[in-house]
């Protein structure tokens, strides 16, 4: 898929957060895990949001709502294990500074302060 990636990152999906969804990359940053856990929501992909969710902050079900049409992504900040970002859809925006922890290696998320 050469179409630009849903986060925003001006890359193509490929390039991208593609390799992450298809759980053949690990994201080497937590701006890396976030946008792609953005792309999953736009692509309504269930199974990588729950890869990506802390277990001890993960709800059961991490289905995304079909009816969400999520139409833009900007990141205001990245720095340690914090990242702060506006994510938009048809009707609405939410401002969240997002919390992730490295758990065996791998970046996770584990909860955030939202703003809407």
């Amino acid at each position: 898929m050469t179409s630009p990636c849903p986060c925003g990152s001006g890359a193509s999906y490929n390039a991208c957060c593609g390799p992450l969804l298809a759980n053949r990359e690990q994201a080497a940053t937590p701006e890396q895990l976030m946008r792609s856990r953005y792309t999953a929501y736009v692509r309504g992909d269930a199974d990588h949001l729950f890869r990506t969710w802390h277990p001890r902050t993960r709800p059961d079900d991490t289905t995304p709502d079909p009816r969400t049409r999520w139409t833009g992504l900007e990141v205001l900040a990245a720095e340690g294990d914090t990242v702060e970002f506006v994510a938009s859809w048809e009707g609405g925006r939410m401002h969240e500074v997002s919390r992730f922890e490295q758990r065996a290696g791998r970046w996770v998320y584990v909860d955030g302060d939202v703003d809407q």
